[in-house]
């Protein structure tokens, strides 16, 4: 993003501790991730602040991991009234019956084989491609499945850490 602080990160950085993790929270589902976020305030640069999200998921067990995943809905269904959930999807927006019906059947499948949903950073694809991207995924060894979702969980922050920076920029402006 930038070399210096903005004042989204400079409005993120002076938020009460309380409030700073409702915000995340919306974000992230996983109750760690977000207080390891809280504790390492203040951030001087948005890299700063994508370093500490990284970090902090790394270091996410299984658990943590879980009530992460408890936070998204299945791919094809957006939280009703939450705009960052349909915004992601998009892509599911205009996809046929057809594909949504076969969406509806893999999420089943996969929800029943790994104990979650199917996560994917959906930003910028097509029903299709996250289609595909299940069929591929859903015979994975449950461990290598895990990491994947952590991969996905570190892009899907990312863009709305991002989000939040540059909606508290203009909410400055």
């Amino acid at each position: 993003m930038t070399s210096c602080s903005t004042p989204g990160l400079t409005r993120f950085n002076s938020l009460p501790a309380d409030v700073a993790l409702r915000e995340l929270h919306e974000m992230c589902a996983s109750t760690r991730w977000g207080a390891e976020l809280v504790e390492g305030r203040p951030y001087g640069t948005a890299e700063e602040l994508f370093t500490a999200a990284d970090t902090a998921m790394a270091r996410l067990t299984a658990e943590d991991l879980a009530e992460a995943m408890a936070g998204h809905p299945p791919i094809g269904r957006p939280k009703p009234g939450d705009p960052t959930s349909s915004r992601e999807q998009r892509g599911m927006s205009g996809a046929s019956d057809t594909l949504r019906s076969e969406m509806l059947e893999l999420n089943l499948e996969y929800q029943e084989r790994f104990g979650h949903v199917f996560l994917i950073c959906a930003t910028g694809r097509t029903g299709e491609q996250m289609r595909d991207a299940l069929k591929e995924r859903i015979g994975n060894p449950p461990e290598q499945e895990r990491e994947i979702v952590r991969t996905e969980l570190t892009a899907i922050n990312r863009i709305r850490l991002t989000r939040l920076a540059e909606e508290a920029e203009e909410e400055s402006a």
